[in-house]
């Protein structure tokens, strides 16, 4: 039965130390440029406010979320999505639904306006659900490079 685990708590300190490593490899599916230690660049992103749930069934993480809690002028507040990947082997199983729904419950716990996510312009499977589960496109994320590595 898939369970819906948070990895960190409302401080950002790690909980599930187990889950936080096991979910690695699937996080690296959407994310190849992740940095070779992968904890301590997460410890740098929970520093930071990023907050860490992964999907789990049978002992295996099929999913992940990174999300924060943001305050900004445009909004008042949200709920920003960093990352949500599924594991190649588990898509359109649910595992994404239980994740983007567990985000949505907790946003609207924090008195958030709104949901929010950015999404490559590649990823039209990803984009099929997102509009499926009820997100818009409202705009667009402009992007500056500003070092030869990105």
């Amino acid at each position: 039965m898939l369970q819906v685990i948070e990895v960190t708590d409302a401080t950002g300190r790690i909980v599930a130390a187990r889950w936080l490593a096991q979910a690695e490899a699937v996080h690296r599916q959407l994310r190849p440029q992740l940095m070779p230690n992968y904890q301590e660049q997460m410890l740098r992103v929970f520093a930071n406010g990023g907050r860490m749930l992964v999907a789990v069934d049978d002992g295996e993480v099929l999913g992940l979320t990174v999300w924060r809690y943001l305050e900004k002028t445009f909004s008042r507040s949200e709920l920003y999505i960093d990352d949500l990947v599924t594991d190649a082997g588990h898509r359109s199983a649910g595992v994404g639904k239980a994740l983007l729904g567990w985000c949505e419950a907790k946003a609207r716990a924090l008195g958030c306006t709104q949901l929010t996510l950015d999404s490559g312009t590649p990823r039209l499977k990803a984009h099929k659900f997102y509009f499926r589960e009820g997100l818009q496109i409202t705009s667009f994320h402009f992007v500056k490079p500003l070092t030869d590595d990105t």
